[in-house]
């Protein structure tokens, strides 16, 4: 079992947001497999089913991005998944807007949610689909940057990394990280 999460602010707010790619992805995956988000528990909203034959979890926390790891150490304890079967999917200031980076493992660079998933989960040692959300041009007015909604021809701009980044996340469910990473990097 896998447990795939979308990193966000809840939605509808925040949705159309660079800090909500993490949602827009596993709401493509959600889509693209037919798997409904109908449960609530966790501080989350989830859904269940297979992507090919391997049994997923598309999770979407709902508490704030900063506190993202609680809920996915809440989910992760209660379904006994291993570190290495979660896939965190999210915005990244630090990649060119519109790229797509697979990482195995690693810190959780300048992103305040990863921060909140590496504490809680106490380790560094899964998946990561970074989508590249670009660098505002003054870094005080990074906060705005991430949250702001985006105009529809700025949203149009991510839609093929969002697409890319579903189709990379699904591709370590079914192929394994390092095909993968080959792959889609």
């Amino acid at each position: 079992m896998y447990l795939i999460v979308g990193l966000g602010n809840p939605e509808p707010e925040y949705s159309k947001t660079r800090h909500n790619m993490g949602f827009d992805t596993v709401n493509l995956i959600a889509k693209n497999y037919d798997i409904n988000f109908n449960k609530k528990d966790f501080d989350a909203i989830y859904g269940v089913g297979n992507i090919e034959n391997e049994k997923v979890i598309l999770f979407k926390p709902q508490t704030y991005m900063n506190e993202s790891g609680v809920a996915i150490e809440k989910v992760r304890k209660f379904y006994k998944i291993p570190v290495q079967n979660i896939i965190v999917i999210f915005d990244d200031i630090d990649l060119p807007e519109g790229t797509v980076k697979i990482r195995k493992k690693g810190g959780p660079g300048t992103h305040n949610g990863m921060r909140s998933v590496t504490k809680e989960l106490n380790s560094t040692d899964f998946p990561r689909v970074r989508i590249g959300t670009g660098t505002p041009i003054f870094k005080e007015l990074l906060i705005s940057y991430v949250i702001e909604p985006l105009k529809d021809e700025q949203y149009e701009k991510l839609v093929p990394a969002i697409k890319k980044a579903s189709e990379a996340a699904s591709a370590i469910v079914t192929k394994g990280i390092d095909l993968a990473m080959n792959l889609y990097n």
